[in-house]
């Protein structure tokens, strides 16, 4: 029997301080989030950030908490029970980190019979962080709990023609009526060395400005190549000029290099230089969380303002949209049907 398991990145099970020191362990911990050898990992997580940063992000997780719980996960579940509606295979949702974890995703399936997975990261773009992270972990909870299930991934559909129609498509509805001088595409951030680690050529990768526009198969894993694929597709899809729109990386931890230009020196500098009326689409997630109802929505939304800005929009992710869901429910009964992922 097949069936589907959506994963996310994951949210505290509360806004208390404990449980998002908890969630926060759990991230930060995994080596392909920070990844430095595990003592010095623990030092830096256990003896540095879970000192002081889970009184900070408890704060921020308190400012766009929904009564129905976090953001993140209520709109994971109304994605997940849209699409189950429109398909025949049993639909599972996981997250990376915290509840429902990724074995209790997997259990619930195998446990209706599903043997035969099609894991879902609902991440656009690969990265180590992210996409890899949850292969790793689904891989190491096959063969300890479930070896006679067999696992298909979903490859990542950053360029996938569907998805930028359903991108584009949100970007111009929230757009609409609106007066806007620039479009931000802000993309979570990862260390530069991320990139280079991804590179299965283990020489293209040199993020100097041309490698990414340099056809190459180290594309398939490279982070930063599959960002500014995703802008460039949907400023042609929408028919964008040259000049108004541009890319940034958000979410930076730490003193090593990161991928730049950053997001919060992008939206501070922007009214000096005559751009007033802002827009900022965050493609790099799915469904709106912590990074975009906090960090954009507000904390950038407050820079902008302070620094001259005179209206700020935000563009909502794609979460349970309808034309997302039928992609979605398309994709599923594809592979259902024929076990192969169309493009």
């Amino acid at each position: 029997m097949k069936g589907v398991l959506l994963v996310n990145l994951g949210s505290p099970d509360s806004t208390d301080e404990a449980d998002v020191r908890k969630y926060l362990d759990e991230f930060l911990m995994d080596k392909r989030v920070i990844d430095v050898p595990w003592l010095l990992r623990a030092f830096i997580v256990k003896g540095m950030i879970l000192r002081t940063r889970p009184k900070s992000s408890a704060e921020a997780y308190r400012r766009i908490w929904w009564d129905e719980g976090s953001p993140l996960i209520v709109l994971s579940r109304r994605l997940q029970e849209k699409v189950q509606d429109m398909v025949s295979v049993p639909v599972g949702l996981a997250m990376r980190y915290g509840n429902p974890s990724l074995e209790h995703g997997l259990r619930e399936l195998y446990e209706k019979g599903v043997r035969e997975v099609l894991l879902i990261p609902l991440y656009p773009q690969f990265a180590m962080a992210t996409t890899e992270t949850i292969l790793v972990l689904a891989e190491k909870l096959r063969k300890q709990h479930f070896p006679d299930m067999d696992f298909t991934t979903m490859p990542p559909f950053y360029n996938h023609p569907d998805y930028i129609r359903v991108l584009s498509a949100s970007v111009e509805e929230a757009l609409k009526g609106k007066e806007w001088d620039h479009l931000l595409f802000s993309y979570h951030g990862v260390p530069e060395r991320h990139i280079r680690k991804s590179d299965i050529t283990h020489s293209h990768c040199k993020i100097d400005g041309q490698c990414c526009k340099t056809p190459s198969p180290a594309h398939q894993f490279c982070y930063r190549h599959q960002c500014y694929e995703t802008t460039r597709q949907v400023a042609d899809y929408l028919g964008l000029k040259e000049g108004s729109y541009s890319v940034s990386f958000q979410s930076r931890l730490g003193k090593d290099p990161w991928l730049q230009p950053f997001t919060d020196n992008t939206v501070a500098a922007f009214p000096a230089k005559g751009v007033r009326k802002l827009a900022i689409a965050t493609p790099a997630f799915v469904s709106d969380c912590l990074e975009t109802l906090e960090e954009i929505g507000m904390e950038a939304r407050e820079d902008f303002l302070e620094k001259g800005g005179e209206e700020f929009h935000v563009i909502p992710c794609i979460n349970d949209r309808e034309d997302w869901v039928k992609v979605l429910a398309r994709w599923m009964d594809e592979w259902a049907d024929t076990a192969v992922l169309k493009k």
